[in-house]
């Protein structure tokens, strides 16, 4: 058995706003929008995002996360550029020890997403 695929389940009180925000602002083509479920698929290249208005599962007053979600990127500097005056940022581009260069920002639900790219550590001494 093998695992296919992980696509994050955001929950949003604003279905159509938050839907705006990834497609206008980070450029991801919604695939699917059902109001009436309350439901959409997002995706950008490889990444898929899906976001749902929570029903009776679970309590749900506000986006809480208490992680990131990390999105890995061929040209950081790129995106950082096209995204940093439209965003909250919650960090600004930087290099880390760890070999990634990368930025953090705030969705319109305050969800944190980072975007890196992999880079020659050896550069940073």
């Amino acid at each position: 058995m093998k695992l296919l695929g992980l696509s994050p389940m955001l929950w949003t009180k604003h279905l159509n706003l938050t839907v705006g925000f990834y497609t206008h602002i980070l450029k991801f083509k919604c695939d699917e929008l059902n109001e009436k479920l309350g439901w959409a698929s997002l995706s950008r290249d490889n990444v898929q995002v899906m976001l749902a208005v929570p029903k009776q599962h679970a309590e749900f007053k506000e986006a809480q996360f208490t992680g990131t979600i990390y999105i890995q990127t061929d040209d950081v500097d790129k995106l950082w550029t096209a995204l940093k005056d439209k965003v909250e940022i919650v960090y600004p581009i930087d290099n880390f020890e760890t070999g990634m260069r990368e930025f953090a920002i705030y969705d319109n639900n305050k969800y944190i997403l980072q975007f890196g790219q992999e880079i020659d550590i050896n550069k940073l001494k």
